[in-house]
Parts: C-alpha cells; sequence; structure tokens
C-alpha cells in the first residue's frame, strides 16, 4: 500500500525555483522527492539538537581524542561531587 499523502504547500518563488532547478538538473525525480529529502534533513537535525550526524560523529571523535576524563567511574565523579559540596558547605559557615 502506498504511504504517501497528498499536501498543498505554498513556497517563495525562489524556493520553487530552486526545487525546478534540481528537478531539471536531474539530482531529483520530482519536487515531491526535493521536498522529501528536505524534511528528512529538517527532521534529524531536529531530532539531534540541531546537529546533522555527520557533526555528532565529529564531536564523539573529538572526546575520544581528547583522551581519558579525569575519572575512572561514576562513583568517583560522585565522591569527588560530594567533597566539593561539603568543603563548599564548610567554607560558607566558615564566612
Amino acid at each position: 500500500m502506498d504511504d504517501h499523502e497528498t499536501r498543498s504547500i505554498t513556497l517563495s518563488t525562489d524556493l520553487a525555483a530552486t526545487i525546478d532547478a534540481a528537478v531539471e538538473a536531474g539530482d531529483y525525480a520530482s519536487a515531491s522527492a526535493v521536498v522529501d529529502e528536505a524534511l528528512r534533513e529538517w527532521a534529524e537535525r531536529r531530532d539531534n539538537f540541531g546537529y546533522t550526524i555527520a557533526e555528532l560523529r565529529a564531536l564523539v571523535q573529538e572526546g575520544i581524542d581528547s583522551g581519558p576524563g579525569q575519572y575512572g567511574s561514576m562513583d568517583e565523579i560522585k565522591a569527588a561531587a560530594r567533597a566539593q559540596f561539603k568543603e563548599r558547605r564548610l567554607a560558607a559557615k566558615r564566612a
């Protein structure tokens, strides 16, 4: 069964011309194909907090390349946070 739905939209003259040019150049089979791809990319970016998959991969690699973190486990992170909180609380009492 076909999973498409017909919609009527209004585009600016520039956007319509861009779509027509992409179809005429043979980059897409139809205007619908251009809009489908544009909406898929928009949804991907929206779902990934404004990043493309390629940008997210680059950020992950940057993290990997930066080397090991300061803490080896979540327990170490929690212990450091508790110690920092305790120190700040003691400093506030002294002040």
